[in-house]
């Protein structure tokens, strides 16, 4: 059975334990945070610490913390013998400071009280030695069915694609929903063109399926939206995500 220490209390720590723990074939030893109350939320998982000279010995840690505290909290587990995996999408593999160092990077937005799939989260991989990586997959292998072998540069624009189609996508989702109440509108008006948005591109490239007013340079309807618009970013950000489109189909003229 392998062996688990998570290294963390964040969203991604805390839907690791949740999945981890459930699981017969993993025994998830310990949960390490340095907030003694954040750390209340594992404690139906596993034992908890918060003491580095403590953390049980494990065949595999994930270190789910900020990027900027990765290197600093590994460099305080050089003396452990299991793999060290961060499970970060924007850093290297070499930000971590220790003999066996790895990544186990779950692709998927995590909110604490939002039940996940994990079956169908897609997990990507990296490690130094060839038996570490064969661990890792080990583990990945019981928790996902979407295993993938990726390097420290392919991870990097792999998240940095994500950011555009969850991050970004959101926050314009917020600026929908912003503008539906300056109106007094529900936003659930909306929620059926979103439903179909994410809908279309099961069929279709994101290229393929796009409409509106840039893609068809319809400037009438553009301009009469960049009057209705008063916030200066969001005229901004319209602007510019206009451009992009007319810039991506200007061939098709």
């Amino acid at each position: 059975m392998l062996s688990v220490v998570i290294l963390g209390t964040g969203n991604v720590a805390f839907h690791l334990a949740k999945v981890l723990s459930s699981n017969n074939s993993v025994e998830l030893l310990q949960v390490y945070g340095r907030n003694k109350t954040k750390l209340q939320a594992f404690e139906p998982f596993c034992d908890t610490t918060d003491n580095l000279g403590k953390l049980a010995a494990a065949a595999i840690y994930l270190v789910a913390v900020s990027d900027g505290a990765i290197t600093a909290l590994t460099q305080q587990l050089a003396g452990l013998d299991g793999v060290v995996a961060h499970t970060s999408g924007a850093v290297s593999l070499e930000v971590i400071d220790h003999p066996r160092p790895g990544v186990f990077y779950p692709l998927q937005t995590f909110t604490r009280d939002k039940k996940i799939p994990f079956a169908e989260v897609p997990i990507c991989l990296e490690a130094r030695h060839p038996n570490d990586l064969r661990l890792l997959a080990q583990l990945a292998g019981k928790l996902s069915g979407a295993v993938h072998r990726i390097d420290s540069a392919q991870r990097r624009q792999l998240h940095l694609a994500a950011i555009w189609v969850n991050n970004f996508t959101n926050h314009l989702l917020y600026i929908g929903q912003q503008l539906c109440e300056e109106k007094g509108l529900s936003f659930s008006l909306l929620q059926p063109l979103i439903q179909e948005t994410v809908d279309k591109i099961q069929q279709l490239s994101p290229k393929e399926a796009q409409t509106g007013p840039a893609r068809r340079r319809d400037v009438q309807t553009i301009q009469t939206h960049l009057d209705i618009l008063e916030a200066p970013l969001q005229k901004k950000i319209y602007q510019l995500l206009s451009e992009s489109i007319k810039s991506t189909y200007e061939k098709e003229l």
